[in-house]
């Protein structure tokens, strides 16, 4: 029986593959993909941003190679930031409760 770990592994690439096979290589995110994939998957962060421009800008800081697509490797940081931004939130409410009582 698969880890609660490697199940969110499966779940972030088949969630990565189901955006990708969209259109064109299956392999890569375009910007449309992408943008899909972040309205889908990430809509309450894209609320919280006040930047229409925001998943260009992602788009962009993702594409390391800068062939115009983002593939798995590059998809992964976008994760790993925004996990490490989601953990210190809930570092920040952990203190809150914890100075609470």
């Amino acid at each position: 029986m698969p880890s609660d770990l490697e199940k969110a592994m499966e779940s972030l690439i088949l969630v990565f593959h189901r955006y990708a096979s969209k259109e064109g290589n299956s392999n890569t995110l375009s910007r449309r993909e992408l943008k899909d994939l972040m309205e889908n998957e990430l809509a309450d962060f894209l609320k919280s941003q006040k930047d229409p421009a925001t998943v260009d800008k992602i788009m962009r800081d993702l594409d390391s190679n800068g062939d115009g697509e983002v593939n798995f490797e590059e998809f992964v940081s976008l994760v790993v930031g925004l996990s490490i931004a989601c953990e210190r939130c809930y570092q920040m409410y952990m203190k809150k409760t914890a100075a609470k009582k």
